[in-house]
């Protein structure tokens, strides 16, 4: 009788679709990133500098951003589930 009903809409997006889309950010990342190299080697020496650290900052902020989305919770949804339970 007080079964717990799941509703699929309220379901996370499955993580074959959401693939595509954190490669996408993490290959923008890494193109940033080859950017950032050839600039190191192409600009003048205080540029070169900033284009450098760029390039050895990129590696850890593309992964974080890569992994990021997967744990965000669905608008209206709640955080605490205010259901309370009684003894029959």
């Amino acid at each position: 009788m007080g079964e717990e009903i799941h509703d699929i809409t309220s379901a996370q997006k499955g993580l074959s679709n959401d693939l595509p889309s954190r490669q996408r950010r993490y290959f923008i990342s890494m193109m940033i990133r080859t950017a950032c190299f050839i600039a190191t080697v192409l600009l003048p020496s205080p540029f070169r500098w900033f284009a450098l650290v760029g390039a050895l900052l990129l590696p850890y902020i593309a992964v974080v951003m890569a992994n990021a989305g997967r744990e965000t919770i669905a608008p209206g949804s709640a955080v605490i589930d205010d259901q309370t339970k009684s003894i029959s």
